[in-house]
């Protein structure tokens, strides 16, 4: 599997994607704000009316697509979905859940993160395929504390968490390991070699050739 990194954060970029047909899966960053599920990679400023990313601040009334339209355009589309939802926020489950109602019918829809209460609690959602994001070694241990084999449908990770034991490990939680953001050909080749099954890029046209 080959996704796509941030190339379903924009319905423009959605589609650039599944024209170009070098990638499974497009990822978008989904963020509950005022209500809104709203798809972008920059962060808010708490009440400051700006947005954040790396090093550069965005205006916070710069176009922000939300969740419901980005599900529009993706519903005519030949490419998968997997939504990055990020913050801690309670209502997230119940917000994602709504705007997905009836959308899947067979697409391939999934979701990671890393609150993993929120993946939890989608774990039932139908034609949804969750993943529980690790970025770090505390939280791959706590992963390994908390689940047991076969508990999960996938995990994501930092590629540099990867060891042929660690993904065997993860393969015995679940079926799915994917490994992030890998830009590197030989390095994919090496994570698939082990028993990686998805590999995240920002460069999906090099990693599919």
């Amino acid at each position: 599997m080959l996704i796509a990194h941030r190339a379903g954060n924009t319905p423009e970029t959605l589609r650039a994607a599944a024209a170009a047909g070098t990638c499974d899966v497009a990822e978008a960053d989904v963020h509950l704000f005022r209500g809104r599920l709203e798809v972008r990679h920059a962060k808010t400023v708490g009440p400051i009316p700006l947005l954040w990313e790396r090093w550069h601040l965005i205006d916070r009334s710069a176009p922000r697509p939300v969740l419901e339209e980005l599900l529009a355009v993706a519903a005519s589309l030949d490419i998968g979905l997997m939504l990055d939802l990020k913050g801690p926020d309670p209502r997230m489950v119940g917000a994602v859940r709504r705007a997905i109602a009836g959308w899947g019918g067979g697409r391939r829809l999934f979701v990671c993160g890393r609150i993993w209460r929120t993946i939890d609690g989608l774990r039932e959602t139908a034609d949804v395929r969750t993943l529980h994001s690790v970025g770090s070694r505390w939280q791959l241990r706590a992963l390994r504390r908390r689940y047991r084999a076969g508990d999960l449908e996938g995990v994501t990770l930092d590629w540099r968490l990867l060891t042929p034991s660690v993904v065997a490990d993860m393969r015995a939680m679940a079926p799915e390991v994917w490994a992030w953001i890998v830009d590197d050909p030989v390095r994919a080749e090496t994570l698939t070699g082990w028993g990686v099954t998805g590999i995240t890029t920002d460069v999906p046209e090099l990693i599919r050739a």
